[in-house]
C-alpha cells in the first residue's frame, strides 16, 4: 500500500512539473510558428511591390516592364 501511494504521489508531482514547464514554454513564446518563415518566400508579394513603386513615384521597374 505504501509503494502504491508513493508511486501516485511521484506521478502527480511529475505531471504537475510537466504542466508548469508547458505553461512556461507558452508564456516565453517557445511555440512560435516555425513553418511560416520558410513558406513566406513563396507568397505572392505583388501588392507590396506595387505599393512601393507608387510611394517612390512609379520609377521602380515592375516585372511587366522587364519582360519587354
Amino acid at each position: 500500500m505504501g509503494t502504491t501511494l508513493l508511486l501516485i504521489l511521484v506521478s502527480l508531482a511529475l505531471g504537475f512539473a510537466a504542466w508548469l514547464l508547458f505553461l512556461w514554454a507558452v508564456k516565453s513564446d517557445q511555440y512560435d510558428d516555425v513553418e511560416r518563415p520558410k513558406h513566406r518566400m513563396l507568397d505572392d508579394d505583388d501588392e507590396v511591390r506595387d505599393s512601393d513603386a507608387e510611394s517612390r513615384g512609379g520609377k521602380e521597374r515592375t516585372d511587366e516592364s522587364r519582360r519587354v
